[in-house]
């Protein structure tokens, strides 16, 4: 499903090299996707979004500022893309408080395509993934992290490889498969469900031969979806009663494996669910990323994973590289024959970018969040 969401303006530009990203200017500066000339590379205006200033609590859109520049030249070894996607995600909420820069650009998975390049392993039309996001266009280099050559692979959409086939699908197939070690028959709780890493976890683990798949999500739109199209049993809505009641209703024999987005309330219940020798992957905590400085207190019940023998291990995507062929040749066939699709929610212009990262915050996406900037 892709959901095209109408939000208001957030992130114009108008002749200044900075602006605020609320500052209501005028339009954009143009981009070209198709000629690659040193002229029209260098007319043509590439903008990035940096942070203005840390947030307290809930961000908003003051906190971000728009820098305009010429469209930036190849060095020898390296590319210049134009990005056509942008990923906002929920750990760049976590980043505002201390891993980027105040003033500094900011970064996030992109998937762009190669206008100019003087490294051999790009040709112009190529398509590139790269963590050059939050901006229009970037330069990268083969072999920097993070950056790879699209494949071409017939029948999928662009959108798959910024969800299902990039960094969050990838994030959810290490989860399942390495650190929770699933196998056919286990029953599952994925908490965040209705998000980008909780439906690829729901969609893979169906695929894999999970027994009993259930999900927490925040409205009753993401709970019917989940059950109705993304291969969910069981789902509740958990401003519905404490977490640990809701599940226990909705698996009332326990549960074998859990994929934690959110920790907090869900992580506590998730422990009071296992069976003994049960494992816990913990992706995120979007209960606590607007309370970094005064984070919860660990779950009461903590100790069960002692007295139950539980296994929690936290998942970082970045030490699964290696895994990106396996997650494309495990997931391909099925995006071919439409027997999976990506679930995404996209918002159209780089100028909404913040609306969509505020948006994503609020929950009001269903599966991947992505800003399309380019055609």
């Amino acid at each position: 499903m892709t959901t095209e969401r109408p939000t208001g303006t957030t992130g114009t530009t108008g002749t200044a090299h900075a602006t605020s990203a609320t500052s209501p200017t005028g339009p954009a500066g143009t981009t070209s996707t198709t000629d690659t000339t040193r002229t029209a590379r260098t007319t043509a205006v590439s903008r990035t979004f940096h942070l203005a200033a840390r947030p307290h609590g809930f961000p908003t859109p003051d906190l971000f500022s728009v820098h305009e520049a010429p469209v930036p030249e190849p060095s020898p070894g390296t590319a210049v893309v134009e990005n056509l996607y942008l990923s906002v995600d929920p750990y760049h909420r976590e980043e505002m408080d201390s891993g980027w820069d105040v003033g500094a650009p900011r970064e996030g998975r992109a998937l762009g395509r190669v206008i100019a390049s003087r490294a051999p392993e790009f040709a112009e039309g190529d398509l590139v993934l790269h963590r050059e996001g939050w901006r229009t266009h970037a330069v990268v280099a083969p072999g920097d992290s993070g950056v790879r050559k699209v494949p071409s692979y017939d029948g999928v959409p662009l959108t798959a490889h910024m969800s299902l086939l990039g960094g969050t699908g990838l994030t959810a197939y290490a989860a399942l498969t390495r650190t929770l070690e699933l196998r056919p028959g286990q029953d599952l709780f994925v908490s965040a469900a209705a998000g980008g890493v909780g439906t690829a976890a729901g969609r893979m683990a169906r695929l894999l031969g999970a027994g009993r798949i259930v999900g927490s999500a925040g409205t009753p739109a993401k709970v019917a979806r989940l059950t109705e199209a993304l291969g969910f049993d069981a789902a509740f809505d958990y401003h519905d009663g404490p977490v640990g009641e809701l599940l226990a209703q909705a698996a009332p024999d326990g549960i074998d494996a859990y994929v934690d987005n959110v920790g907090g309330d869900h992580l506590a219940g998730a422990i009071s669910a296992l069976r003994e020798h049960g494992r816990i992957a913990w992706v995120g905590a979007i209960s606590q990323y607007h309370s970094a400085h005064e984070p919860p207190a660990a779950p009461r019940n903590l100790f069960d994973i002692v007295e139950k023998s539980l296994r929690l291990e936290g998942v970082m995507v970045r030490n699964y590289r290696d895994v990106q062929q396996e997650l494309e040749d495990f997931l391909v066939p099925h995006l071919r024959t439409g027997a999976v699709v990506p679930e995404v929610t996209v918002v159209e212009g780089f100028e909404r970018t913040v609306d969509g990262f505020l948006g994503m915050l609020r929950g009001e996406n269903t599966g991947k969040m992505l800003i399309r900037i380019a055609d």
